[in-house]
């Protein structure tokens, strides 16, 4: 997974709007936040049929981080999200807890 995206609040993003972009344009992501919480993302345009990746989700307010960073999960395992069963019990299963 690559390196997390910076993260800074909106008064910051007004004044490094310009160096910001160009960053997205060289690949970078940087996740703005209002109050803390991630609302939004600037990043490099990719084609729309790109997967989105973890920290898209975060950036979108679709998923929580993670709390411990110290468990990574194999990123070779494939969790089916349609198995009817709970989303906390499958990674718990997938991380060995």
């Amino acid at each position: 997974m690559a390196s997390d995206p910076e993260r800074l609040g909106i008064r910051e993003l007004r004044g490094r709007l310009t160096s910001l972009v160009r960053r997205a344009g060289a690949g970078e992501r940087v996740v703005i936040t209002i109050a803390g919480r991630p609302v939004a993302q600037l990043g490099p345009v990719e084609p729309a049929t790109a997967a989105p990746t973890i920290d898209d989700l975060v950036a979108r307010g679709l998923l929580e981080p993670a709390r411990r960073g110290d468990r990574p999960a194999d990123p070779g395992v494939r969790v089916d999200s349609w198995t009817g069963r709970r989303l906390d019990h499958a990674l718990r299963e997938v991380r060995g807890a």
